[in-house]
């Protein structure tokens, strides 16, 4: 076991600012993780001259100094020794990072940390509602008919479809009063109690309440002289937010102060019946209204000004993207969708996921390295298929340009979609199959939109790329891989320089060849498509991840259980050749605490190949909020290890080889 260098872990205080600049501090299994008083403090040189620090990173509020695993946990208690501070949790340390975020940058958390759990379901809907509009569809298939006119044997099938695909937009309340409350700190219980109480049926619909403030018969409540309209929300966002952020705080309140065996009788009955009324009475007639006005002023924009607004917001949503300010639109989409009957931000959400993908897919042709080209198909396939951040972050934004024509190709096509007027009825699935959320009758030129977004991308990325891919032709790069301006180039050089040394010391000492075979079902990824700096920038060390298709994790090899963490979401396996291996189940699973994970050995323990050692809830992980992407790291720093070669072999039924580790004698 390496021994610590205590000025080093010395230097790493000193570097963030001295202990008085640390408010709290934890580990996971590859990093320290701090929350400073003033992340200005930091000097970037020192911890990057460190011989521990392997990467450093801000992400969120937390400042983090990448390890490595085994080693962060001797480092963090030499730490916590040297400063006499306290151990923090995990929890703490986040809680104590939101705190240094502007507001804006909290309420852009808050609303992604709501919405996000709940996507999955509308996005369900959204492709149900897709489906049952083909087969209702006038003129999709027969010239002023529907499908179901032509064959009335479908018509019932199509109205199962329609309950079910509705049901989550009929209620969505009650899923945004669980996932508030929850993130507010209060029960999920209530929260969804809150949600159906405002779209109870006794109510009038919101949906209705035009037409009765035209008829003049809104339905009154009578209290103690004041007349308060007895009205539902469905469809709106901001009355069930702020009635769910109320309710938690008065529940808090309450648990405080009232005894536990009175709590059953008291807590929950006092909780819902003061938010209640607070929510017929003042909060949602403010926040209906507030709600409306914010929708009608978009809509006034967008019909005033509709070429303007579709080149900024198409234009610019993939920049929405990488901040993660994309996440606070969900919430106006459903606004849209509720009050306006449908959204016109939404289709050029899906021609910007193609419009990266588009680009994307043309760096695989001006790649000229094996690896690479295969990162940017798989990661243009997935934005396609909706989901951008692989391609953006692995492909396009390291190389700007690409990412840039990415913007313009989608800015032109939000033009032409906001000068027709363009509407999705629902949130689907971004990308190609975005159409089936759009109206049938608006197909047309929604596609004309996609074709802009898959050929402008493509062919400005394709000839920009040949010109300087010509310009370079002649340019001899001679420098490492994590050293390159042009990596593409280096790749190859690299890969030869290795081939040649390789030859050389089979002269001298003998180098064996370790064959490490897929330890998860699953697709096989680049480490550049890992949602974590500290992976994707290989700060760990070599290696690829995998999407899982499903939650076992089997030896790769035989050897013995170097470390199974305490909260079972990573272990450590080492091979007879000393050679060792991370397996690391989803990004930043630690917040889990062990939850959805069954370990089935333990540290120290004998293994065999094909053995399963851990098996992982895949659905509860997802919807906690978390990455599956499994990272398959060989950690830096292993005297042994002369070379790791990284196989990406797509999706597979079967456990395939995926590394190749040159081990030297």
């Amino acid at each position: 076991m390496a021994t610590i260098d205590k000025k080093n872990v010395e230097q790493i205080v000193k570097a963030v600012g001295g202990k008085e600049n640390i408010e709290a501090a934890t580990h996971c299994v590859t990093r320290l993780r701090f929350a400073l008083y003033d992340e200005s403090k930091v000097d970037v040189e020192a911890l990057e001259s460190n011989d521990l620090v392997k990467g450093q990173f801000s992400s969120q509020g937390q400042f983090q100094v990448v390890i490595g695993p085994g080693l962060v946990d001797r480092v963090y208690e030499e730490m916590i020794t040297m400063t006499g501070g306290e151990r923090s949790s995990k929890d703490d340390v986040k809680k104590a990072a939101g705190k240094k975020q502007n507001p804006l940058q909290q309420a852009i958390k808050a609303l992604a940390d709501i919405f996000i759990p709940i996507l999955p379901a509308i996005v369900t809907a959204g492709l149900l509602l897709g489906i049952n509009n083909i087969l209702t569809g006038v003129g999709i298939f027969f010239d002023g008919k529907s499908l179901v006119q032509v064959y009335p044997q479908w018509q019932d099938f199509a109205s199962i479809i329609n309950t079910i695909a509705s049901t989550a937009f009929t209620f969505l309340p009650a899923l945004i009063g669980w996932s508030a409350v929850t993130r507010f700190g209060g029960s999920p219980l209530l929260g969804i109690v809150l949600g159906l109480i405002l779209v109870h049926p006794d109510l009038l619909s919101a949906y209705g309440y035009a037409d009765a403030v035209t008829a003049g018969n809104v339905p009154v409540w009578h209290l103690f002289g004041f007349d308060v309209e007895k009205i539902g929300y469905q469809g709106q966002v901001l009355p069930v937010l702020v009635s769910a952020y109320i309710l938690a705080k008065i529940e808090g309140f309450l648990n405080k102060r009232i005894p536990d065996s009175f709590k059953l009788l008291l807590v929950a009955p006092i909780t819902l019946l003061i938010t209640g009324f607070l929510a017929f009475t003042v909060i949602g007639p403010i926040t209906f209204a507030v709600g409306n006005g914010i929708t009608s002023g978009l809509v006034y924009v967008f019909d005033g000004f509709p070429a303007l607004g579709g080149l900024i917001y198409g234009g610019f949503y993939s920049m929405l993207v990488i901040t993660g300010m994309h996440h606070t639109f969900l919430a106006v989409d459903v606004q849209l969708i509720g009050t306006e009957g449908g959204t016109f931000l939404w289709p050029m959400l899906a021609l910007s996921n193609i419009a990266q993908g588009s680009a994307a897919l043309a760096m695989m042709l001006v790649f000229k390295e094996q690896k690479s080209k295969g990162l940017a198909f798989t990661s243009s396939v997935s934005a396609f298929l909706g989901v951008t951040e692989p391609a953006i972050f692995g492909v396009n934004i390291r190389y700007k340009y690409p990412f840039f024509f990415g913007m313009i190709g989608s800015g032109i096509a939000g033009v032409v979609l906001t000068m027709n007027h363009v509407l999705a009825y629902s949130i689907g699935v971004g990308g190609i199959p975005g159409f089936l959320s759009i109206f049938s009758n608006q197909w047309g030129i929604f596609f004309v939109g996609m074709a802009i977004v898959l050929v402008v991308p493509f062919a400005a990325t394709l000839l920009y790329g040949k010109v300087l891919n010509k310009r370079e032709q002649n340019v001899v790069v001679d420098k490492s891989i994590k050293g390159s301006s042009n990596p593409e180039v280096t790749v190859e050089t690299v890969a030869i320089k290795e081939q040649t040394t390789i030859g050389r010391n089979n002269n001298e000492s003998s180098i064996d060849v370790l064959s490490i075979v897929a330890p998860i079902l699953g697709t096989t990824l680049s480490l550049e498509q890992v949602p974590d700096p500290a992976f994707s920038e290989r700060h760990m060390g070599q290696g690829v991840a995998i999407e899982p298709s499903e939650g076992k994790v089997f030896a790769p090899f035989d050897g013995k259980i170097a470390l199974v963490f305490k909260t079972k979401h990573a272990i450590m396996l080492e091979h007879d050749t000393g050679v060792q291996i991370l397996i690391h189940v989803g990004i930043n699973t630690v917040s889990l605490k062990g939850n959805g994970f069954t370990s089935h050995v333990e540290t120290g323990q004998e293994v065999q190949a094909g053995q399963l050692l851990l098996e992982f809830d895949r659905e509860a992980i997802s919807e906690a909020g978390y990455s599956l992407i499994t990272p398959i790291i060989i950690p830096d720093g292993q005297e042994r290890v002369e070379r790791v070669e990284e196989l990406l072999n797509g999706a597979s039924d079967r456990r395939e080889e995926v590394l190749r580790v040159s081990v030297k004698d």
